[in-house]
């Protein structure tokens, strides 16, 4: 129910959020759209707005197309909006590729460069911008960008849309000077002095257009902000979790993960090696924390596929690790820069044999921080791999955020005394956590390879160690105390929305607004995947319709809690595949929709 694969048509339905404003800056490869979005960004967080930056590419290593997505506001923000107010556009080659995810209506604006024979998607037969976005109704406003920069020596035409897009939202030349000076500084007082002139002429155009959004300061514009992505996030939470080797091999749209790690690593004694390929880099860190260092990799699908069989090497020699997938679309190479929740079934059921192991996913770019944090503690303290869910969405998002929470857990393992006599590594105690001996320690030797094994480590094919092992394993995590930090339960209602991870947001966002038309409902997001905590959340849900949120072709998430005996009744599904994020707006109209059937 509910699908919607025609975002200028949904969008057409909505209104515009009065709080916030939602910008497309677009250019092709090497225009510079990003760093024009990332800019404007800084400036709004300086002005003491919040707000959030997706980047839209394509998967080519050089060129291509560039897009940076903005949601500007004056309260938090999770997610993008239902539609864009405008869009910049640096040129208008290869934005059609874009069209899909712009949102737009006769209320928008469409503003950049008229363009000159020859420029369009066939040379000369068609002048941008593209039907494809045109055919919104959003009003269509012509801004030479290309001559503006050429009437300044040195300047940039993505400078010029700076400065137009500031000032549709009401920023100031003031405001953009300091920024500037700090981040075009490196490259002398010429390309100052240039950017800041060619912003001030986008500054004057952005006085002619027929219509800009201005945003109030918000209720705290001194409270203290953080500009974040969820890469360095989840970076920042595994290092506080304890973390202090990392290996991995670069994949979109994980690298950023481990570029973050590598320095910050260093400054608590820790370090980072780039492995050979994605096999190396999850057996490195099996290696570093069989001797006891605390460890992680980051990956994407195509890594997590490879990593599979060591992943069940962990799970049976029961060695915590931590495995960060920041999942893109699927299968195969299939969007690698683009936002998919795909990864479900391989992280959750891809081991073979019964490999019961943890899958958490963090619900905000700012939550990327606790759950690392937390998957890292639930990995030392249960002795088992966990697998954290992000995604491209989460990973590469530029958010402007209050400090988010860190996660405050006393992590240790149980750990062997520096003697002991009759050590059994895989002891089958009362809480099924064996003490886990060092290396070196007197009397600590052990075997830990993946061979089924009696409690003292020693490979066996006895019926009974085998199911001694496999009920351990699988009891440890069943029986943890996870307390309330499994879900995010907020609201009441006759109605569930159920999702997990990136999705969270959007679907937060229409609980509000559901509520504040008089249809409340029940958001339960889900942040510990497995081991699934059916029990808690069938009380959670009770007797209440369930609509699952999720962005996936298939409904994995869907069949995943069918398959654990959930959601008996008729659940109803709203997913979507990647790269299309599903909106608010959209997850509102389906609840109503249902309410009035």
């Amino acid at each position: 129910m509910g699908r919607q694969d025609d975002p200028a048509a949904f969008a057409a339905t909505r209104g515009r959020d009065e709080d916030s404003v939602s910008l497309a800056i677009l250019g092709s490869g090497g225009a510079g759209a990003l760093t024009t979005g990332g800019l404007l960004l800084e400036a709004a967080a300086r002005r003491g707005l919040y707000g959030m930056m997706t980047r839209s590419v394509g998967p080519q290593i050089r060129g291509g197309e560039a897009a940076a997505f903005l949601r500007l506001a004056t309260r938090p923000v999770e997610c993008m909006a239902d539609r864009f107010d405008a869009v910049v556009a640096i040129d208008w080659r290869r934005a059609d590729r874009f069209a899909d995810e712009i949102a737009l209506d006769a209320g928008s604006l469409l503003i950049g460069d008229p363009g000159k024979p020859g420029e369009g998607t066939r040379a000369g037969t068609e002048a941008p911008p593209p039907p494809a976005l045109t055919r919104s109704g959003a009003a269509v406003v012509n801004v030479a960008l290309s001559d503006l920069a050429a009437t300044v020596p040195g300047g940039r035409e993505n400078m010029v849309a700076l400065g137009l897009a500031a000032g549709l939202i009401g920023l100031t030349a003031e405001e953009l000077d300091g920024l500037i000076e700090r981040r075009i500084g490196p490259k002398g007082a010429d390309a100052v002095a240039a950017s800041r002139a060619a912003c001030a002429l986008g500054l004057d155009e952005a006085g002619k257009l027929p219509r800009r959004f201005p945003l109030p300061l918000p209720a705290d514009p001194r409270g203290q902000r953080w500009r974040i992505t969820g890469n360095e996030a989840t970076g920042l939470g595994a290092v506080e979790g304890g973390v202090r080797f990392a290996a991995a091999y670069p994949i979109t749209p994980a690298t950023e993960v481990l570029e973050w790690l590598a320095p910050a690593l260093r400054k608590v004694g820790g370090v980072l090696v780039q492995a050979e390929d994605e096999l190396a880099s999850i057996n490195m860190i099996i290696g570093a924390s069989f001797g006891g260092v605390p460890a992680i990799t980051a990956t994407s699908g195509p890594g997590l596929a490879l990593m599979i069989e060591s992943l069940g090497l962990a799970v049976a020699s029961e060695v915590p690790i931590v495995v960060v997938d920041v999942m893109r679309g699927g299968p195969s190479t299939g969007i690698p820069t683009k936002s998919e929740q795909s990864d479900l079934n391989i992280a959750t059921l891809g081991c073979h044999g019964d490999a019961p192991h943890l899958v958490l996913a963090p619900l905000s770019v700012g939550d990327c921080r606790f759950t690392a944090g937390w998957a890292v503690h639930l990995a030392e303290t249960l002795q088992c791999p966990a697998v954290l869910l992000s995604d491209q969405f989460l990973g590469q998002s530029s958010a402007v955020i209050a400090p988010p929470d860190p996660a405050v857990f006393a992590t240790q393992r149980k750990t062997l005394p520096r003697t002991i006599e009759g050590y059994r590594r895989y002891e089958l105690t009362q809480d099924c956590i064996s003490p886990m001996a060092l290396p070196g320690t007197a009397g600590g030797q052990y075997t830990a390879d993946g061979l089924t094994h009696a409690e003292s480590g020693l490979p066996s094919s006895k019926a009974g160690d085998h199911r001694n092992q496999l009920d351990k394993r699988q009891r440890k995590l069943l029986e943890a105390e996870y307390g309330s930090l499994w879900a995010e339960v907020e609201g009441e209602g006759d109605t569930v929305l159920l999702c997990w991870g990136s999705l969270t947001g959007a679907a937060r966002e229409a609980a509000a607004r559901l509520a504040a038309a008089g249809r409340p409902v029940r958001l339960v997001a889900l942040r510990l995947i497995a081991p699934l905590k059916a029990e808690a959340l069938a009380e959670v849900i009770g007797d209440r319709r369930v609509l699952v949120v999720e962005q996936t072709h298939s409904g994995q998430f869907l069949n995943y809690l069918r398959s654990a005996g959930l959601l008996a009744g008729a659940p109803r599904s709203l997913r979507r595949p990647g790269p299309l994020p599903i909106r608010p707006g959209e997850i509102e109209a389906a609840v109503m929709e249902w309410s009035q059937s």
